[in-house]
């Protein structure tokens, strides 16, 4: 008795076929009795996947299922039409001593050999069709009328098989390679399945379009992505293999196994380990009972295959499955799994290509398992009542929404936006061309002067990153207080790379899925005005809290630089926003120095986005109602769409009442002023040009960007107190020297010893 069951994933029928312990193997290429057992319960269920259960599960897709329900539909019509009974074989009494052959012949066809191998009960009814034709010329009547009625019943039979998939893919290989000899490899071309560890819920498809291009491929740890081009959609494809969908089965027999013994293991103390402790300490335990049972089933496996094998085991047990995996490739920023799950494929929103398409299908079993680990490290609610759950995945830099029913009421669906393990910096933004070097050395020049900033753009045009860039600007020896909802701002890497920072992490911004534990925003920032002189930086100034950051910094009780991101499309609309929505008063708002608005560029009208900054705007003092109407904001850099460009507003500089309080403040004129912004103009686009050259990305970053911004300051102060006065081309002269000395010979040393190994 065959063991089945109907699954229902995503509005899909899985039929699910026990081959555990059986004495076939779960293939319909390998196994006639397989191939035979799966047709003959299509025959009597409705399946829109074939799934064969072992230690690993085969799973045969949409096309591949549809081609063995073809075969299925036919055997059951032959069934139904009696094609062997005596009627279907002779019209004439005078032939019923030929009923017995024909009556073998056309039932080891029609049920036997259609069901285990229906490519040669295809080729076998072709032969008989042929010998039958050959044998009218030596027959007489009444045999001859016998075996034309014979032939009509043979070609009946042909024509209901050349109608299915099946047989039509044969035959167009058949001409195209001439197949002399039918064996069972004549399928495998036809049922290339998905293979898998039972435990994998998520499913991923491998099939790629012939015309599809390939763009880019790289690894995810042990994954391979690929990106394709195909001729006729908007989105890239974007094809996720991993390692788990391609092994042997001795090593999917070792990994399921695995599974099973240690499904129940909970060691004591585990909740005191972070989660990456967590997921090291269970991979060594994993990898020491891989190693055992390799021993003990005499299965041949190296020290690497034994690690590798321990973190696919880690990842669908202590880990998050599919979803970390897509989670690991840090190129990504957004990750989305619609509802209902497993009926339409993951989309990604790639930092390179867009959004894309992807080939995995993230199911409903994966996500209850998956949610109850968030609900358990978060301890937020997650059920009809409360159907929003907000989450930081502090081992994976991630902020996940999953949202559910009444709410969603397909089922539950999630958004995951992927934080950026490192800061971007300003020369990263000049190699990207989200700002030229004019609009870096401004924005540094303005940071250095403790400017009130605040960033603006709407939803995906970078303005959180922007404000990383501009906390890089800031020097290390002030201490920094950073607020935020959600943790996108990389604080522990700041920390490594010198910077004196401290978090606060504030109620979720999403009511239903807030916890009484959380301190609201404005409790918060009345707590971060009590811990010192500090730079405050607010992640997204959002609501009640901006009434207690402007008050304070209207009152003088914010010494430093204040800096923070707002959702808008200008600086008018920021003005609008704080005033008219938040409640803050205009001569509040008036402690605003710049508002830099960012924003997604589609060039020509094109589908592709491209981050920009389109804006610098100084808030002035001197005006009371309408800052737009009474010329309170003035714009002192403009996008140029046409060039692609940003560009001073030269008479905006000579009105700043910025500039002038700076120069009186720092005891300089205008020409110094104009210099110093030139000059770190010129270093943010020698960094890049030197990037460029040399092929060394990692001089952009961070951990090089600060000791460079560092080592500027440091020459510069040395000519005041040797000088008396600052030599910008001599400064920058001497600069250059010690980042070609210290940052740029080193790095390319690193880079051509890498070249090396990998050679």
């Amino acid at each position: 008795m065959v063991e089945y069951t109907i699954r229902t994933e995503g509005g899909k029928r899985y039929l699910v076929i026990n081959y555990k312990g059986r004495p076939i193997g779960p293939s319909v290429v390998d196994y006639p009795q397989c191939m035979k057992e799966v047709i003959e319960l299509l025959e009597k269920t409705d399946a829109d996947y074939v799934v064969l259960s072992d230690v690993y599960e085969i799973t045969y897709d949409e096309e591949q299922t549809k081609m063995l329900k073809e075969i299925a539909d036919v055997a059951k019509l032959f069934f139904k039409q009696g094609v062997w009974n005596p009627s279907k074989l002779v019209n004439n009494k005078a032939c019923e001593d030929m009923i017995p052959s024909r009556y073998n012949t056309v039932l080891s066809i029609a049920q036997g050999l259609l069901k285990q191998d229906p490519i040669k009960a295809y080729v076998t009814l072709i032969n008989v069709i042929k010998r039958e034709e050959s044998s009218l010329e030596t027959l007489r009547s009444p045999r001859r009328e016998c075996t034309e009625h014979y032939l009509r019943t043979l070609y009946a039979m042909r024509d209901e098989l050349e109608k299915t998939t099946l047989i039509k893919k044969f035959v167009e290989l058949a001409s195209k390679t001439g197949i002399k000899k039918i064996t069972r490899e004549v399928y495998r071309p036809f049922f290339e399945a998905q293979i898998k560890p039972a435990f994998v819920s998520s499913r991923v498809f491998f099939y790629t379009p012939p015309e599809v291009v390939l763009v880019d491929q790289y690894q995810v740890a042990d994954a391979t992505v690929s990106i394709y081009q195909h001729p006729e959609r908007i989105n890239l494809l974007y094809y996720l293999n991993p390692p788990e969908y391609s092994l042997t089965p001795e090593k999917y027999f070792l990994l399921s196994k695995t599974r099973e013994i240690v499904s129940t293991y909970h060691p004591k103390g585990i909740r005191f380990m972070s989660p990456r402790e967590v997921k090291e300490y269970f991979t060594s335990v994993y990898e020491t009972t891989i190693r055992d049972l390799a021993d003990r089933h005499k299965i041949t496996i190296t020290p690497e295959e034994i690690e590798q094998l321990a973190r696919i085991v880690t990842r669908y047990t202590v880990g998050y499955g599919m979803m970390e995996l897509l989670l690991s490739d840090r190129k990504l920023t957004d990750v989305y799994m619609d509802a209902p799950l497993g009926t339409k494929p993951v989309y990604v929103v790639h930092g390179e290509y867009g959004t894309c398409e992807t080939n995995v299908l993230f199911t409903e079993e994966e996500a209850k398992g998956i949610i109850s680990r968030f609900r358990a490290q978060s301890g937020r609610p997650f059920d009809e009542a409360h159907p929003v759950l907000d989450y930081d995945i502090p081992d994976l830099q991630t902020r996940v929404a999953v949202i559910g029913p009444p709410l969603s009421p397909d089922g539950v669906a999630f958004a995951l936006r992927l934080h950026k393990l490192t800061p971007w910096t300003l020369p990263q933004f000049i190699d990207v061309k989200m700002l030229n070097a004019d609009t870096a050395g401004l924005l540094s020049f303005l940071i250095e002067a403790q400017a009130s900033t605040l960033v603006n753009g709407s939803r995906g045009s970078g303005k959180t990153s922007l404000l990383m860039s501009l906390m890089l600007e800031l020097l290390p020896s002030l201490r920094i207080i950073v607020q935020e909802d959600t943790l996108e701002i990389p604080v522990p890497y700041m920390k490594r790379i010198g910077y004196n920072i401290q978090r606060l992490k504030t109620q979720s911004a999403i009511a239903v899925s807030r916890t009484s534990a959380e301190v609201p925003p404005e409790e918060a920032l009345r707590t971060a005005l009590r811990l010192g002189d500090s730079v405050l930086v607010i992640g997204e100034v959002r609501s009640n809290e901006a009434k207690v950051l402007y008050e304070a910094m209207r009152v003088g009780a914010i010494g430093n630089v204040v800096m923070g991101t707002i959702h808008g499309e200008n600086a008018y609309s920021v003005w609008d926003r704080i005033v008219n929505d938040l409640g803050v008063p205009n001569t509040s708002f008036k402690a605003t120095d710049v508002i830099v608005t960012a924003a997604p560029i589609r060039f020509g009208g094109s589908l592709k986005r491209h981050r920009r900054v389109i804006e610098i705007t100084e808030v002035k003092k001197h005006w009371y109602e309408d800052p737009e109407k009474e010329g309170g904001l003035l714009t002192l850099l403009k996008f140029d769409a046409k060039r692609d460009t940003q560009y001073y507003v030269k008479e905006a500089f000579e009105e700043s009442e910025l500039l002038k309080r700076i120069e009186e403040r720092w005891g300089v004129d205008r020409e110094f002023l104009m210099n110093e912004i030139r000059a770190r103009a010129q270093a943010k686009q020698f960094l890049v040009d030197q990037k460029r050259k040399h092929n060394i990305p990692d001089l952009l970053e961070g951990e090089y960007t600060v000791p460079a911004n560092n080592m500027y300051r440091i020459i510069q102060e040395r000519q005041r107190t040797e000088l008396g006065s600052v030599d910008h081309k001599k400064l920058l002269q001497e600069w250059k020297k010690w980042v070609l000395e210290a940052q740029v010979k080193p790095l390319i040393r690193v880079s051509k010893s890498a070249e090396k190994k990998k050679a």
